[in-house]
């Protein structure tokens, strides 16, 4: 799996989540939300460094990963990150 990020997304975790240079942001496996890859769960974002990175992706000095315990949820595809037009949330694409 493969993990593409936008500048739009980058800033917009930047002031939401008052991350910089050298943080790490995962984005892990929850139960319960809306996927097109897998029903009954969604992914959640926490600040904090990984164990063990099953995918990871640097833009501006802050890694952005997965754990390798979670990838089971991409069933093989990509992640790419945006923001919505209106640029208020952030918008997960699987390909």
């Amino acid at each position: 799996m493969k993990m593409n990020i936008t500048d739009s997304a980058v800033a917009w975790y930047k002031n939401e989540m008052e991350i910089k240079a050298g943080d790490f942001v995962r984005f892990f496996v929850r139960l319960g939300g809306c996927s097109t890859v897998q029903s009954g769960f969604s992914l959640g974002v926490a600040k904090e460094q990984p164990k063990e990175a099953g995918s990871e992706v640097q833009q501006d000095g802050i890694t952005f990963y997965v754990e390798r315990e979670d990838m089971w949820y991409f069933d093989d595809h990509n992640l790419n990150i945006d923001v919505d037009e209106d640029g208020q949330t952030i918008d997960f694409q699987y390909e």
